[in-house]
């Protein structure tokens, strides 16, 4: 019986120690504490509710044509492109390269469902020059995809999948976004299927020194920190309640730094891809400034100043085009189009580009006191219709030889871009490193004219002349260099 009671005595003061537990653990959470754990089940909502919209995006590409993501590194000046670098991994230096670019069979990126009948949102760099497309869902179904349309310059694609009865994302309203809150990316960076970074809201508006301010070129980027790479591509930027926000589109390198198309600016896009095909941009022919930044007016007698403190002042017409038709002039100060504020240049861009070409928009113009409406037939940028015809065409009019040189059919645009004064021709627009091209002197902006003395004025005819050309034996090519007219020989392999 001693006994008994001695083994019972211990079991019951073991069972008191188990039960004196510390304080800390026995009191009760912290409000510190409860609310991180609410802010970690909101991220994991927000996975959980927008992953079956996202996509995997896996792209054949045509042999020969630039990688993938490498056109939207070459819509940027020499002096921002060293920052970027894109799926490729290779970096570019000027308008060569510094690294030869692979030519990539295969590409990957990331996709947004915005209807339930198939259509799906993503960058144009993951899809252009695409001979097959392959959408790929989070439960493993698979579709074919194809190109409704694309657009370069907001970096904007629309692919089609035919399917019913989809999810799509719910999408938000950029312009409401918030520097500082929380953004949450999905995608497929390095193959690694619907990764979900988080971050924040860096900053918004941002566009890239090396771009002429006053061009109709979409730049309206969010800057983020949550965690963006190679794979990202077209997938969403989503806010904490679970709207998409931003399309991912670009990385600095070795920053963290990530950059996000705002869903304002990819949903009007994307209207005209649906609808169109493409996006052929309005304008009316000004260069502005923002008031509030007008440093002409700083000094000025304040009766000749405007009665507004915010709109965009038009510095120049420019002649011949829409808006030197019509009542506006220089100095005036746009607050409004079609009703809409304009507080900035890019609300003015947004709103004359969007406008259909052909439209008349009105313009609400303070005129030093007075307030006048002043309208203006849009047209299309020029030179803006045929290139989107041409690149909604996959960029076919680029050809690339095994002499490592690239060329395209020179219009006014290009002309411009490498200052040269010819408007028609075949230009050189990239020679890669150590190529027989670049060996012979060759260089971007030299105008191709014959081929084995035979004229050449079209990448139709250059494709032509060079299909019976013995590469080992070599080729004559006449071709003018800053001016001045001369012939290289090209051999492969030297």
């Amino acid at each position: 019986m001693n006994r008994f009671k001695i083994k019972t005595a211990c079991f019951s003061l073991c069972l008191a120690g188990s039960l004196a537990l510390p304080t800390s653990v026995l009191a009760k959470d912290s409000p510190a504490l409860e609310l991180a754990r609410q802010l970690n089940q909101a991220f994991i909502e927000v996975a959980d509710q927008v992953s079956p919209a996202v996509v995997v995006i896996e792209v054949q590409q045509k042999t020969g044509i630039k990688t993938q993501g490498e056109d939207l590194l070459d819509m940027m000046p020499p002096e921002l492109r060293r920052h970027f670098e894109d799926w490729t991994g290779t970096r570019p230096n000027g308008r060569n390269r510094s690294v030869p670019r692979p030519r990539a069979a295969y590409g990957r990126g990331s996709g947004i469902v915005i209807s339930v009948d198939g259509y799906i949102l993503t960058n144009n760099h993951v899809v252009e020059n695409a001979d097959k497309i392959t959408i790929r869902f989070k439960d493993g179904k698979q579709y074919e995809g194809q190109v409704k349309g694309t657009d370069p310059e907001s970096d904007i694609a629309v692919v089609k999948i035919k399917a019913t009865g989809l999810t799509p994302a719910k999408l938000g309203d950029s312009d409401k976004t918030r520097v500082g809150e929380f953004a949450v990316a999905i995608g497929a960076p390095f193959d690694l299927d619907y990764t979900v970074t988080v971050g924040h809201v860096s900053a918004k508006g941002r566009s890239f020194e090396g771009y002429d301010p006053t061009t109709y070129s979409d730049q309206d980027f969010i800057q983020t920190d949550a965690c963006i790479n190679p794979g990202n591509s077209g997938g969403p930027l989503v806010n904490l309640y679970g709207e998409v926000i931003g399309i991912n589109s670009m990385i600095r390198v070795n920053t963290g730094i990530g950059f996000a198309i705002p869903i304002n600016l990819a949903i009007r896009v994307k209207n005209h891809l649906i609808t169109d095909g493409k996006f052929v941009r309005s304008w009316i022919g000004v260069r502005i400034s923002e008031l509030k930044n007008f440093q002409k007016y700083k000094d000025l007698d304040p009766s000749l100043l405007p009665d507004v403190e915010e709109g965009v002042v038009i510095d120049q017409i420019e002649p011949n085009g829409p808006a030197a038709k019509s009542s506006l002039k220089p100095s005036d100060v746009v607050v409004a189009v079609n009703g809409s504020p304009v507080k900035t240049s890019r609300q003015l861009k947004d709103l004359v580009s969007t406008a259909k070409v052909g439209d008349t928009i009105t313009l609400d113009v303070v005129r030093g006191k007075k307030h006048v409406a002043v309208k203006i037939n849009t047209e299309a940028i020029p030179g803006e219709e045929n290139a989107s015809n041409t690149r909604h065409k996959g960029n076919s009019e680029v050809e690339t030889t095994t002499f490592g040189l690239s060329v395209q059919s020179l219009n006014s645009d290009l002309a411009k871009q490498f200052e040269v004064e010819a408007t028609s021709g075949v230009i050189v627009t990239e020679v890669e490193p150590n190529s027989p091209a670049a060996d012979q002197g060759i260089k971007p902006g030299d105008i191709i004219t014959e081929i084995n003395r035979k004229p050449v004025s079209s990448v139709k005819e250059f494709r032509e002349a060079l299909k019976d050309i013995d590469t080992k034996r070599g080729m004559i090519m006449n071709l003018i260099s800053n001016g001045i007219s001369k012939f290289v020989v090209l051999k492969e392999g030297e």
